[in-house]
């Protein structure tokens, strides 16, 4: 087996230049050059023996090449960019411990890649200790791909993002960052913001902060989670309307609701807890408002 060491600004510029590429936007590529933050994702990542590890956008392989590195375990790598899967095929193509999905690890706003989707179940099927994500992920499809694999059953995710997705993730209900991302992400996971991460340490720099992340699986909502997604995304779409007024313009018996409940109907849908809104969500189930919320 080849032994790598993680990759340097110059060398991933070697690598895109031998696959004649270059860094392209329209995929979010912002590759990782802190040689110390590499090891600290994949350390972020808790990776036991036996782990199935996803990694989504891999890039030129760096991170993929700390994780291959870690006790025995399997890698499944999801890359978009035809030129840069090609690359990583090439180098990784003797290795038993690792399986390559070329294309987008989302099929569409709210549902995985069939393939992606199929690798994390044969892992829990098999039994694996446990299915992880480790990434660098692509800004572009941050957001709803950790939900989608929290839903897949993947037990913990790590990974770089932009700042103010983590701080999306992790807001406090009443703020600006507050939103059904932040709902759905809470309420199926613990999430923690590790450390920031100033735009030196990727290449091409991105404009803003970055953070590192983790979010350890605690699944609140079962299979009421899709349900209760379009119930969230409905209720915040009158965010600045009062909760009765954003009930009522629903089609929501809003007054037998709030009773049952006990909420203040003046308060804002914003202004809720993840808690409180799954509430609010299987009160408006018992009234048959909410399909499936029961």
């Amino acid at each position: 087996m080849i032994a790598f060491m993680a990759q340097s600004k110059s060398e991933i510029r070697s690598l895109l230049d031998g696959a004649n590429t270059a860094p392209r936007h329209r995929f979010g590529q912002n590759f990782m050059i802190d040689q110390n933050l590499v090891r600290l994702v994949a350390a972020a990542g808790e990776i036991a023996a036996g782990d199935v590890v996803i990694e989504v956008g891999p890039g030129t392989g760096t991170l993929t090449e700390e994780l291959l590195a870690s006790p025995a375990a399997r890698v499944v790598a999801v890359e978009i960019d035809r030129d840069l899967a090609a690359l990583l095929r090439e180098r990784h193509a003797a290795n038993e411990r690792f399986q390559l999905i070329e294309g987008d690890a989302l099929s569409g706003k709210h549902e995985l890649n069939a393939e992606l989707l199929a690798a994390v179940a044969a892992a829990n099927v098999t039994h694996a200790p446990a299915v992880r994500l480790v990434a660098n992920l692509p800004y572009n499809i941050a957001s709803p791909l950790v939900i989608e694999l929290l839903l897949a059953g993947v037990q913990t995710l790590a990974f770089t993002v932009q700042k103010e997705v983590a701080d999306r993730l992790r807001a406090a209900a009443g703020g600006d960052a507050y939103g059904p991302l932040t709902v759905m992400a809470q309420l199926l996971a613990k999430v923690e913001l590790l450390r920031t991460l100033p735009p030196q340490a990727f290449w091409p720099a991105p404009k803003i902060d970055s953070a590192l992340v983790r979010m350890t699986r605690q699944d609140r909502l079962g299979t009421r989670a899709s349900d209760f997604g379009r119930f969230v995304r409905q209720i915040f779409s009158t965010r600045r309307k009062t909760l009765r007024k954003a009930m009522s313009m629903a089609g929501w018996p809003a007054e037998v609701v709030l009773a049952a409940v006990g909420f203040d109907g003046q308060r804002r849908p914003e202004e809720f807890t993840p808690e409180e809104l799954l509430r609010l969500f299987e009160a408006v189930g018992a009234t048959g408002g909410a399909p499936g919320a029961q």
